[in-house]
């Protein structure tokens, strides 16, 4: 489970995170005040900082500086209500892995933080190591597809593609979210660069013909598994 520290000093807006990342599956830590956070960050090993730009005592942009001190490896993200695009230049001069203006919606930071993690933790095994779908099991250890003896492997996009939708079966799983999980961004060139790995995942499943994808029109994609 991955450590998360919250450095926020609205304390509405800090339980909405500290809420909604833990049922997301992440171990959260708040708190209010630059300081504070350094401190902690210092005690305890944290996968990702989520950092207020403006909070007392110390700001967003000092804080992550002292932090990347501390530990070269450190990850964070901006959350912050000042959306100029110097602002965002300088977060990135500081070596934010991600920038987001408030409001913000909760479910795209959530894309962010999973991409980020991602990125910087390398994929991680969601629930189990090897995934049963069909009469198909995935395994993410070793990117490999098995049908009735027949072992295929997997490209690591597709292993990742795959694995998020088989982690939702009969769930839409958004274009946006796809993108942001595996290639960290949403952009016309990656967007066609998924396109020619879910195909390429189409004909693999092919195989098991009560197993199929569906585009979703205008919204995404959904792996169903019949009995």
């Amino acid at each position: 489970m991955a450590k998360i520290l919250i450095a926020e000093d609205d304390p509405n807006m800090g339980r909405l995170l500290v809420e909604n990342l833990r049922l997301s599956g992440y171990e959260p830590t708040l708190v209010a005040d630059g300081s504070e956070a350094k401190r902690l960050f210092a005690l305890s090993a944290f996968d990702l900082c989520i950092l207020d730009v403006m909070m007392p005592r110390k700001d967003g942009f000092q804080l992550a500086t002292e932090l990347r001190a501390i530990d070269p490896r450190a990850a964070f993200i901006f959350l912050t209500a000042k959306n100029t695009q110097q602002d965002k230049k300088e977060g990135f001069q500081r070596g934010c892995d991600d920038y987001m203006t408030k409001p913000f919606d909760f479910e795209e930071l959530l894309l962010r933080v999973n991409a980020v993690l991602d990125r910087t933790m390398g994929p991680r095994v969601e629930k189990e190591a090897v995934l049963q779908f069909g009469g198909f099991s995935l395994d993410l250890r070793e990117r490999a597809l098995n049908f009735k003896g027949k072992r295929s492997l997997l490209t690591e996009k597709e292993a990742r593609l795959l694995q998020i939708l088989a982690l939702n079966i009969g769930r839409t799983v958004t274009r946006t979210e796809l993108l942001t999980r595996v290639w960290g961004k949403d952009d016309p060139y990656h967007s066609k660069s998924m396109d020619v790995y879910l195909t390429r995942i189409r004909k693999h499943l092919r195989m098991d013909e009560r197993v199929s994808l569906h585009n979703v029109h205008g919204r995404g994609y959904r792996l169903e598994a019949g009995e």
